[in-house]
């Protein structure tokens, strides 16, 4: 598939900059798009209930977010560093970036030193094909930990121009912290709705995958040589039985968020989910296709990202691409704080055009 493939006209506009918080309302009176191959509706999230069936199984991503944007300084003068992923032993990939609003790369150099947070930080190397980001080796692991508690800050974009606290960017089901970035898809939950979806027979599953840096913009021209940097992840036993025992009766599989779909596709082994742990590398696109799950909630992601790939593995170009003009027309928000989207696979579809990839 061609990078040509996931470009698409969204006006900037669209771009949601203030949490429910922030505009005084619940986190599930937001906008809800549900697209199935029959075409799209519009409900808000408050209606996912009436939307799903008894017996179906969400799975959700139980990831905390850090307050991971850190203060930074070097040769270069004063920028931040992202904290993106946890290698262990204070061996860290992170985003340096000028600003929120200013991106990188950074004429940075192999072997400098420079202070995150206080912290002594060695910059290793930029990860093979992606130069926004670099490994870095961090003098005190213990000494970040406190200095992230101590000046951490979420991490935002220039799409969110004011400061929020920690706790806007958790979800209902953060347990495990880890995550750069909030698992987003599960933002409209409340535990009103948690309940509401319990009560009507909907069986909820927990896995954990710690996200990075948001989806980088795709820049091969072939999507699928486009890099992945690795992400921890842990698919417990209690969530494999779910899907499996689910898959065996007939039952569905929605996950929350593109992180649970590649936590399920990482432990898929061509018949069943086995509970797995590790790092991903994972990267679901239409060439390699999507087995586990029967639909996704998500948010409404830019154009040229791996996210989109995945989308269109899932349900097919055809509904995703119709699904993207409608959102835009129907003035849906898009990013972290928008609008949702329930995307419900269409199996037909996906064989037809993977038979189509392999025959082109």
């Amino acid at each position: 598939m061609k990078r040509s493939d996931l470009i698409y006209s969204r006006p900037p506009e669209l771009a949601a900059t203030l949490p429910a918080e922030a505009r005084g309302v619940s986190r599930d009176e937001g906008r809800l798009m549900v697209s199935d191959e029959h075409g799209h509706s519009h409900r808000r999230f408050r209606d996912l209930p009436d939307l799903l069936n008894a017996g179906d199984v969400l799975v959700v991503n139980d990831s905390a977010t850090l307050p991971a944007s850190l203060p930074a300084s070097g040769a270069i003068g004063d920028f931040i560093v992202n904290l993106c992923t946890n290698y262990g032993q204070g061996l860290w990939l992170v985003e340096p970036r000028w600003s929120s609003a200013q991106p990188g790369p950074l004429p940075l150099a192999e072997g400098a030193i420079i202070q995150a947070a206080g912290v002594k930080t060695r910059l290793l190397h930029t990860f093979p094909d992606l130069p926004r980001l670099w490994f870095v080796q961090f003098a005190d692991a213990v000494k970040l930990q406190q200095a992230v508690v101590d000046f951490g800050q979420p991490i935002r974009y220039e799409y969110v121009q004011q400061a929020f606290p920690l706790s806007v960017y958790q979800t209902v089901f953060s347990r495990v912290p880890g995550s750069a970035e909030m698992p987003s898809a599960a933002y409209p939950f409340t535990d009103d709705l948690v309940t509401r979806l319990r009560h009507k027979g909907v069986e909820i599953a927990s896995l954990t995958l710690h996200t990075g840096v948001s989806s980088l913009e795709v820049e091969t021209d072939v999507i699928e040589a486009h890099p992945l940097y690795p992400e921890p992840f842990v698919v417990p036993r209690a969530a494999a039985d779910a899907v499996n025992i689910a898959r065996a009766e007939g039952r569905r599989v929605i996950a929350v968020g593109t992180t649970v779909v590649r936590a399920l596709e990482t432990a898929w082994d061509g018949h069943y989910v086995r509970p797995r742990g590790g790092f991903t590398r994972v990267y679901v696109h239409p060439q390699r296709g999507a087995f586990v799950a029967d639909g996704l909630i998500t948010g409404l992601h830019d154009p040229v990202t791996s996210h989109l790939a995945m989308l269109y593995a899932l349900a097919g170009q055809d509904i995703i691409r119709s699904a993207y003009a409608e959102a835009a027309r129907q003035r849906y928000l898009w990013h972290e704080f928008g609008d949702s989207h329930l995307i419900l696979g269409c199996a037909a579809c996906r064989t037809r055009e993977r038979l189509a990839l392999l025959a082109a």
